[in-house]
């Protein structure tokens, strides 16, 4: 996708993040704006900022998690502006710590929003771009977590490498249909988003237990590495729409962690057990 002008591009998570810019970057190109997110003030910020740029906006509270506030925002934005050409499924939240430790809780609310509202942006927003013929665009933000193992993230871990194969799997699908749909599908790595404090916006009746040990250290670990980031939210935003333009599915925006990735696979490929991911030094790259 190249033309975005005129053209309706759905957010989740908009309030904040990568959203927000996401947001911002679309309605510099002219775009219609359907904005989502769970935190209302965030929301209403964001779409504030934009309507006075003349954007058009729609912006609804929506708890991406639920079926019924997913199918409402897909049924208000083909009310209100008739078409959906670049979805972002990009809402997310994150828990860590020894992935034993986790609560059903924990569970369910990762992967809630994390998976389950790409699930539904998929399958609510994908028949009505087939049914338009128009060129289209889905991405969907995972994370260098959906490529890596490390210690310390399971749920999280889980949840991005569950929007990676579903990504990858909807890439397959679209081109065995011919459709006229580009997929892309984001792994950043520690990037200053906000979702490092995601329990703010962490339903009652999925409230977390006390902290352990573990989950302490690596919510401390987590702050700080996103904290010292380089890039921002916003260079991340811009690099995804140069791969929307690219129509380049795997939209890597660190590529120093490449190395890590690439010890995976041979660890794979060799059989042998995984390496610290972490761990990884360019000169002292094992052979396969």
């Amino acid at each position: 996708m190249k033309d975005f002008a005129g053209k309706t591009a759905i957010i989740t998570g908009a309030g904040s993040g990568f959203g927000r810019e996401f947001a911002r970057l679309a309605a510099g190109l002219n775009m219609k704006l359907v904005l989502a997110d769970i935190q209302q003030d965030a929301l209403d910020a964001t779409a504030e900022e934009l309507r006075a740029q003349h954007a058009e906006i729609l912006a609804l509270r929506t708890d991406v998690s639920k079926e019924a506030d997913m199918e409402a925002l897909a049924a208000a934005t083909f009310e209100t502006f008739g078409a959906a050409h670049l979805l972002f499924n990009n809402a997310g939240v994150g828990a860590g710590g020894f992935v034993w430790e986790n609560t059903v809780a924990d569970w369910e609310w990762v992967l809630g929003v994390n998976v389950w509202s790409v699930i539904h942006g998929i399958r609510l927003f994908v028949p009505k771009m087939l049914a338009q013929g128009d060129e289209c665009h889905i991405v969907n933000t995972a994370s260098v977590a959906g490529l890596l193992s490390a210690q310390t993230m399971g749920v999280y871990n889980v949840s991005k490498h569950a929007v990676v194969t579903l990504s990858e799997t909807l890439y397959q699908d679209l081109r065995v249909a011919n459709a006229n749909i580009g997929v892309t599908v984001l792994c950043p790595a520690f990037v200053a988003t906000g979702i490092a404090r995601s329990e703010r916006n962490r339903p009652a009746d999925l409230a977390a237990a006390p902290l352990t040990e573990s989950q302490k250290i690596a919510a401390a670990a987590t702050e700080k590495a996103v904290t010292s980031g380089r890039l921002t939210a916003a260079d991340v935003a811009q690099k995804t729409f140069d791969c929307i333009r690219e129509n380049r599915f795997y939209c890597i925006t660190h590529p120093k962690i490449l190395g890590s990735v690439e010890l995976r696979l041979q660890d794979i490929l060799a059989q042998r057990n995984p390496s610290d991911p972490f761990s990884f030094k360019p000169s002292a790259a094992p052979p396969i």
